[in-house]
């Protein structure tokens, strides 16, 4: 789990942003990021003599805002885009219960991805959000949205719920998951209306994970993009405890491989008609037998 910043930290990190020259230099800075600015050329373009911005930059490399590298005499210096993240990780961990995402766009995630795809910082653009649906959104949806956060990379912001949600998950699929390395502290079973009102998070894609070749039936949430996985309901599963470990180990591997397919779409250069059909395909049990 990762670890929360602790508020001495915090008060340091936007104590050292609250003052304008500093704020200012760190914009030029995240500006040009992932490359270097030299002392020198931060003072220029931040209009403010040499030795004083030094002073400045000595204290947001004290907060660990910035890093410095030093090039012979000349110092250069590189935003920290993870201390950003955390500073703002910090703000928004407790909103929403625990759940950040639901108040929309994330600028933690969205800098992630932003970083990563080599963005510059006003071109970042914010998560897909992804809901999963099943019956009682208590395995497949749960596993499908563990391992979307976990495979998204920042990318999207995983969701679940259920047409007719139990009252907790699966203690075998939780079991399972934690054994895996995931953190299963926040999965809980919700009923799917958590996610129509006018509060809820807009969501990208609804992918329903409800067993219809066997009777079941999800609901579909407006007119998202949805798409069908259908996959056995592991409530329905039977035998020893030997057999049951072994068919939720396939269940697992089959959503594995539909969610790390789908993470892999070109979402960006797909039009609707052919994301739809791509979706679909993803879903086809032919396809992706385990």
């Amino acid at each position: 789990m990762k670890r929360s910043l602790p508020s001495t930290k915090a008060i340091e990190g936007f104590g050292a942003i609250a003052q304008s020259t500093r704020l200012a230099a760190v914009r030029q800075l995240l500006a040009v990021h992932p490359n270097t600015l030299p002392a020198g050329e931060i003072a220029r373009r931040c209009a403010v003599p040499h030795n004083t911005m030094s002073t400045h930059l000595r204290i947001l490399s004290r907060a660990g805002l910035i890093e410095v590298e030093r090039d012979g005499r000349v110092m250069n210096y590189r935003a920290n885009t993870k201390a950003f993240e955390q500073l703002v990780d910090f703000l928004t961990r407790e909103c929403c219960k625990g759940r950040p995402g639901l108040c929309g766009f994330h600028p933690a995630a969205a800098l992630k991805e932003g970083e990563e795809a080599g963005l510059p910082i006003d071109a970042i653009v914010p998560a897909f959000n992804v809901l999963f649906l099943c019956t009682q959104n208590s395995a497949r949806s749960i596993m499908a949205e563990a391992l979307l956060e976990r495979l998204g990379s920042g990318r999207f912001r995983a969701y679940s719920a259920g047409t007719e949600p139990a009252n907790a998950p699966l203690p075998e699929v939780v079991r399972r998951l934690e054994i895996l390395g995931y953190e299963t502290s926040q999965l809980r079973c919700k009923a799917w209306s958590e996610f129509k009102g006018p509060n809820a998070p807009r969501m990208d894609f609804v992918v329903a994970l409800c067993d219809v070749p066997h009777g079941q039936i999800c609901q579909q949430l407006g007119n998202r993009l949805t798409a069908a996985w259908p996959l056995p309901d592991p409530a329905r599963f039977s035998g020893s405890a030997s057999e049951r470990t072994t068919l939720l180990n396939e269940l697992y591997a089959m959503i594995r491989r539909r969610v790390e397919a789908f993470v892999n779409l070109p979402l960006q250069s797909l039009d609707r008609a052919a994301l739809k059909t791509r979706l679909d395909e993803i879903g086809d049990t032919t396809r992706l037998a385990p």
